[in-house]
C-alpha cells in the first residue's frame, strides 16, 4: 500500500517538474507544477466523441488502458514493503498487463481507419517488441542475482554490501530508466510535443480520443511514468536505511529524475526514425552484459 500511495503522489508532480524545467531552460516562468492535473481535470468534465468509421473497440481501448496501469501498479513494491500483489514471477504478469493496454491503444488507432494513426501504431508496436527483451533479460539478472523471482523479494534481497553490487544495481537503474523512455514514448524516441504526423508515435495514436477517455489516456501515461521510475528508485535505494530515509530519497529520485528528463528533452533532439531501433535494442545489449556480469560472478561459467 506505502508504494501504491507513493506511485501516486508522484504522478502528481513528476509532469509539472518536466515541463517547468523545460520552461526554465528555454528562459521561460512556465506554468505550475500542477498544470498538467488542471488540463487532465478539465478533460474529465468533457464528454467523448467517436468517429462514425469506429467501433466498440475503440470505445472501451482508453478504459482497458487505463486499467492495466493501475492495476500494474498494484506489483511495485517500496523496498521490504509488501506490494498488494505479490508471488512468484509477478514482473511477468506486469510486463503482460502493461503490453495488453499497448495492444488496446493499438487495436483503437486502428480502428478509426486513419493513415497516420496506423503509422503511429505500427511504430508503437515494433518499439514494445525492440524493448520487451529488456526488460526480461535484466529481472532475469536481478533474479539470477539475489535468487527470487517476485518484485518484493528481489529488491528485499537486493543488498549493497561490496562494489559488484552496487555496480549491478546502477546498471539496472540504468536499463530502467532508458525503458521508461521507450515505454513513455519520450525522447530520444519520440517527441510529446511535436505535431507532425509523419514522425509522431504515442500522440499520432491518441488524435482521434477526447475529451474523457483522452483524459484517462493521460492519466494513465503518467502513472505509467512513475511506475517505472519507481523500479530504478527500488534498485537504486539502500536496504539497511530506516523507512523515513527512504521515503525522502525516493522522493529526491524522483524529483531528480522529472528534472533530468525535463533537462535532457530540452538540449537533445530526437533521433533519426531510423536510429531507434538501434537505440532500443542497445538498451538489450546492456542488458545482457548485466545478466552475463552476473553469471560470471555467480561462477555458472
Amino acid at each position: 500500500m506505502l508504494a501504491l500511495i507513493l506511485i501516486f503522489i508522484a504522478s502528481i508532480y513528476f509532469p509539472g517538474v518536466i515541463v517547468k524545467v523545460k520552461a526554465l531552460t528555454s528562459g521561460r516562468k512556465g506554468p505550475g507544477i500542477l498544470q498538467p492535473w488542471y488540463d487532465i481535470f478539465r478533460l474529465f468534465k468533457k464528454g467523448s466523441v467517436y468517429s462514425t468509421s469506429s467501433s466498440f473497440v475503440f470505445q472501451i481501448g482508453a478504459t482497458i488502458y487505463f486499467s492495466s496501469v493501475i492495476i500494474s501498479a498494484l506489483f511495485i513494491p517500496f523496498e521490504e514493503t509488501d506490494a498488494l500483489f505479490s508471488f512468484t514471477g509477478d514482473f511477468v504478469l506486469f510486463a503482460y498487463l502493461l503490453g495488453l493496454g499497448r495492444f488496446l491503444i493499438i487495436l483503437s488507432a486502428l480502428d478509426v481507419s486513419s493513415g497516420f494513426e496506423g503509422m503511429g501504431a505500427n511504430r508503437e508496436a515494433f518499439y514494445s517488441l525492440l524493448i520487451e527483451p529488456a526488460f526480461f533479460i535484466m529481472f532475469s539478472a536481478l533474479a539470477m542475482f539475489t535468487g527470487y523471482t517476485s518484485f518484493h523479494d528481489i529488491f528485499a534481497n537486493l543488498h549493497y554490501d561490496n562494489y559488484f553490487s552496487i555496480v549491478i544495481a546502477m546498471i539496472a537503474g540504468y536499463v530502467l530508466a532508458n525503458i521508461t523512455l521507450v515505454e513513455t514514448s519520450r525522447l530520444p524516441v519520440d517527441d510529446p510535443l511535436t505535431h507532425l504526423e509523419l514522425t509522431m508515435v504515442h500522440e499520432v495514436m491518441v488524435l482521434d480520443h477526447s475529451g474523457f477517455d483522452l483524459a484517462l489516456i493521460k492519466t494513465a501515461t503518467n502513472v505509467k511514468f512513475v511506475l517505472f521510475s519507481t523500479l530504478s528508485a527500488n534498485c537504486l535505494i539502500p536496504q539497511s536505511l530506516a523507512l523515513w530515509e527512504r521515503i525522502g530519497i525516493f522522493i529526491i529520485l524522483q524529483v531528480f529524475f522529472a528534472a533530468g528528463i525535463g533537462w535532457f528533452e530540452s538540449f537533445r533532439a530526437r533521433n533519426k526514425m531510423a536510429m531507434n531501433a538501434q537505440y532500443i535494442l542497445s538498451v538489450s545489449a546492456i542488458a545482457m552484459v548485466l545478466i552475463f556480469v552476473i553469471i560470471i560472478l555467480k561462477n555458472r561459467i
